[in-house]
């Protein structure tokens, strides 16, 4: 039976597939013929030439799988994920790659999901374009996100929410007005003192 879209696959499978993917986009930059690449990455001419229409039609996001929606509410229900886990973290990074072009840079902060094993396997394996920088234990004077956070937490810090959905459309909705000001924006980032006002 086959599942579409990574289902039935364990994370490192997937992960596996996604690397080879990101092989054929490669070769497919490099002018190769649909032949040498199916037998160098030893999957069948015709996942191959999908895999190239694909990219054609939309470049290297085109290939990767599509995988769970990105966004998630938990709900209550027995089972479901409560959070964003390291794969799910993974996942990202592995489409970011692919959706900028090129090497990633990450300043990160000491949240257990940053320091799990299977994420610092995932970093040491992908260190060709993933580089990581960990900040002290606590340092949010050296973390840009958290000026930000700051002015998210002032306006909905005496919400009192129905639901999750009602926390997550104010958070949204005060993220976007943020947007629109970079001013408000530049001077939280500058107070961190890892970028200057020129």
């Amino acid at each position: 039976m086959r599942y579409a879209q990574g289902g039935g696959l364990t994370d490192a499978e997937r992960a596996a597939r996604e690397r080879i993917r990101l092989q054929a986009v490669e070769r497919f930059e490099g002018a190769e013929k649909n032949r040498e690449i199916a037998a160098a990455l030893r999957v069948s001419e015709r996942s191959v030439e999908r895999w190239r229409r694909a990219w054609r039609e939309r470049a290297e996001a085109g290939i990767l799988s599509k995988g769970s929606p990105g966004r998630r509410e938990y709900r209550g229900r027995k089972g479901e994920p409560k959070g964003f886990g390291w794969r799910d973290l993974r996942d990202l990074l592995v489409r970011a790659r692919i959706q900028l072009g090129g090497p990633i840079v990450l300043v990160w902060d000491n949240v257990r999901l940053h320091l799990t094993a299977g994420m610092r396997e995932f970093i040491a394996a992908n260190a060709a374009w993933l580089t990581v920088v960990q900040l002290p234990t606590y340092a949010p004077d050296l973390n840009p996100q958290e000026g930000i956070w700051s002015l998210v937490k002032r306006d909905i810090g005496n919400l009192a929410a129905a639901d999750l959905g009602q926390i997550t459309r104010a958070v949204e909705r005060r993220l976007k007005q943020i947007q629109y000001r970079p001013d408000s924006v530049d001077s939280r980032l500058a107070g961190t003192g890892l970028i200057t006002d020129d």
